[in-house]
């Protein structure tokens, strides 16, 4: 069966050729509801654009593909502006798996197209990426499903992160709840503390509600209650996300916790900052703790006790699966979990 063509989508959806092309080059450009009928030609018939349809069949272009959320971080983007010795501080979740996959691409003589999901929608985003690659990965909350059972179906793609919504496609993830199990049981049986907040993010993150999810069954294996939901939740776990947090926590009333533990890392440190500035002091008067292990977490004072998760090597493993796949189409996809291991550093009380 021929692949489907721009031409089969302009006559599915009842626009000219020119159309289709600009729901795809200049989405803007093209009015919603047209632009939402010729994607959903070409999400019925399996189109996938491409600026070179013989290269793409043959699968030819010698480009790995990456599409992620936007993780900015405006305090972290600002630090690195005014300081040129910042980078590596200021790499982020993201900016790990970029170094990763790259790493492993070279290796294998591919390049990496990468592609953050800003404005113009996921489709577009998709489309563009997936016509111009063999194979890619894809961050969890990128692309609606609906979008990447179409792409799947030409294109090798290894989901990274999140629950395996697709079993036909290869799956990495690490391990976020029995990770925070184990710092949440380090801070209750070494450190003997009994007080704990969680602060979390966006229900619909997948696996900042794995490492809530861990922290629960902590609590409950050393009898201590176990909390419904998240002591608050940030829409985006930013520093400022975490310094507010922070704050809000403080200003609670009653007993202050005897430890904040956050979601991840970036939230953490701007704790830090905020707790400094209403000199309370970390550990003495307060544990903070984070998750992910993204190198400014070594570097601030104190430093960060975190789970540190092996974020390059899940850019790499994504590479390794999508070569695999390459290879042998007919493989049996895999779901793997990748280990994290616990950093006891000074702000949690260790050295």
């Amino acid at each position: 069966m021929s692949a489907p063509t721009v031409y089969d989508v302009a006559e599915r959806s009842g626009v000219s050729i020119a159309t289709v092309s600009r729901v795809y080059r200049s989405p803007d450009s093209v009015r919603a509801q047209t632009r939402e009928r010729v994607l959903e030609a070409a999400r019925e018939l399996g189109y996938v654009p491409s600026g070179n349809a013989r290269g793409l069949a043959s699968r030819t272009t010698g480009v790995l593909g990456l599409c992620f959320p936007d993780y900015a971080d405006p305090d972290a983007e600002a630090d690195a502006e005014n300081d040129s010795g910042a980078d590596d501080a200021a790499m982020l979740y993201s900016d790990q798996i970029i170094r990763g996959m790259e790493r492993a691409a070279r290796r294998h003589g591919y390049a990496l197209l990468i592609a953050a999901s800003l404005q113009g929608g996921p489709e577009s985003l998709v489309a563009k990426v997936a016509g111009r690659v063999d194979g890619f990965a894809v961050l969890a909350q990128t692309v609606p499903t609906e979008d990447l059972e179409v792409i799947s179906r030409r294109l090798p793609v290894v989901m990274l992160a999140g629950p395996r919504e697709i079993d036909h496609l290869d799956h990495l993830v690490v391990a976020n709840a029995a990770g925070e199990r184990e710092l949440t049981r380090h801070l209750i049986e070494d450190h003997g503390l009994r007080r704990l907040a969680f602060v979390g993010g966006d229900p619909d993150s997948p696996d900042a509600e794995a490492r809530f999810r861990g922290f629960r069954e902590a609590c409950g294996d050393a009898g201590l209650p176990v909390p419904d939901a998240p002591d608050l939740r940030t829409g985006m776990m930013t520093r400022a996300e975490g310094a507010r947090a922070a704050e809000t926590l403080l200003d609670r009333g009653g007993e202050r916790p005897d430890a904040m533990v956050f979601a991840n890392d970036q939230m953490a440190v701007g704790a830090l900052r905020a707790l400094e500035r209403r000199e309370v002091r970390v550990p003495e008067d307060m544990a903070v703790t984070g998750f992910d292990g993204i190198p400014l977490s070594r570097i601030v004072r104190p430093s960060l006790t975190t789970v540190r998760q092996p974020i390059r090597q899940l850019g790499e493993q994504a590479v390794e699966l999508l070569v695999q796949r390459l290879a042998d189409p007919s493989r049996e996809p895999v779901s793997l979990e990748l280990p994290v291991s616990l950093a006891r550093r000074a702000s949690c009380g260790c050295g």
